[in-house]
């Protein structure tokens, strides 16, 4: 039992079997992508990647109409019409958040109350009239609404104690980086994550101020892995499990027990999955380097293990526009040949998938 009664903000909690597990899941994938060989070309793919994932799904739990597929259109730079200019700014907004959080990082300055307001500042700024107030901490009552059901699920501390209750989490947080701490640094991430939320000390914005803040102090800690990882994903995929382990806090005398399960079932989950992409990337650019295999090859054999099933020549022809389509058939034909993708179906049904052992 984890319980700091020497400062007045003392987070209580438990280092759990499921936490416990979770923290070990989660230190094998750094230590993996600190040693694996990853080219920077995967790498820098997969930061775009994750980059495009998080800013849709923070902006997604709390109520965007955006789709997937559009917000990587927009964070790519791309023009989407039919879609709310509010949505798009909000955003596109992350980005300028997310760029201000990195360069923080790496001038390793000290985590403030101005600095989370300035979080907060450019996470809302121009957003609906500004009437989040941005940077500025609420005067009145606030509330927790699902964002699909509307239903209030908390209702936060009143407006007067918000000043107070940041000051102490950011002395809490000071104190952690500053002494030797027996806190697990992924788990002060997960505490600095919940006990935001629960202050609710902006009038909008709190949701996606407490997921930024939380990648803060992963990074800080030397937990970035490769910014590769989304923190958000995981809590979009079921809203309402999300809101029940905030809520489990509250319901058990503010024990964090179990929100702390939560966040890192979600982080070493994400870190799982990462680890197992990067290891299909080594192994694809083995099998590159020992066929001699081409780009367009490459991107084929990238397309299949990713997306999983077969691929056509007609969904070949899509990823390489430009290309004749015998000279497609042939990068197919060549690869069959040699072992690394099985030939199926007839003339005009043929599709082709990853041979068993090739990946």
């Amino acid at each position: 039992m984890c319980d700091n009664r020497g400062m007045p903000f003392s987070p209580l909690f438990s280092i759990s079997i499921e936490t416990a597990s979770a923290l070990t899941t989660i230190e094998r994938a750094r230590g993996f992508l600190e040693a694996a060989a990853l080219s920077q070309d995967w790498v820098s793919k997969m930061q775009k990647r994750a980059f495009a994932l998080e800013a849709h799904h923070t902006t997604h739990i709390e109520g965007t109409h955006l789709n997937l597929e559009q917000s990587q259109k927009l964070i790519a730079g791309e023009s989407v019409d039919g879609v709310d200019a509010e949505d798009v700014k909000e955003l596109l907004n992350y980005r300028t958040a997310f760029d201000f959080v990195a360069e923080y990082v790496l001038s390793q300055g000290a985590i403030t109350e101005s600095f989370i307001r300035e979080i907060h500042k450019r996470l809302v700024n121009g957003v609906r009239g500004n009437s989040a107030r941005p940077g500025q901490y609420r005067t009145a009552q606030n509330y927790i609404a699902n964002s699909i059901t509307k239903e209030i699920i908390y209702t936060p501390p009143p407006h007067f104690e918000v000043p107070v209750l940041m000051a102490e989490l950011i002395e809490w947080l000071q104190n952690v980086y500053t002494t030797p701490s027996a806190i697990p640094p992924v788990l002060v991430a997960g505490i600095a994550q919940f006990q935001l939320v629960h202050i609710h000390p902006f009038m909008d914005g709190n949701g996606r101020t407490s997921r930024l803040l939380s990648t803060l102090c992963l990074y800080r800690s030397g937990y970035d892995f490769k910014k590769l990882f989304t923190i958000s994903e995981y809590y979009d995929r079921d809203r309402q499990d999300y809101y029940n382990a905030l809520q489990s806090v509250r319901n058990n005398a503010m024990d964090m027990t179990k929100w702390l399960e939560y966040f890192t079932k979600a982080l070493a989950t994400q870190m799982h999955e990462i680890q197992r992409k990067g290891i299909q990337a080594i192994n694809l650019d083995g099998i590159v380097a020992t066929y001699q295999l081409s780009s367009r090859q490459k991107y084929a054999l990238e397309q299949l293990i990713e997306k999983g099933g077969f691929l056509t020549i007609h969904e070949y022809e899509s990823l390489c526009p430009g290309i004749h389509r015998r000279t497609l058939q042939r990068d197919l034909l060549d690869m069959v040949e040699k072992g690394i993708i099985i030939q199926e179906g007839t003339k005009k049904t043929t599709r082709y998938r990853i041979h068993e052992k090739t990946i």
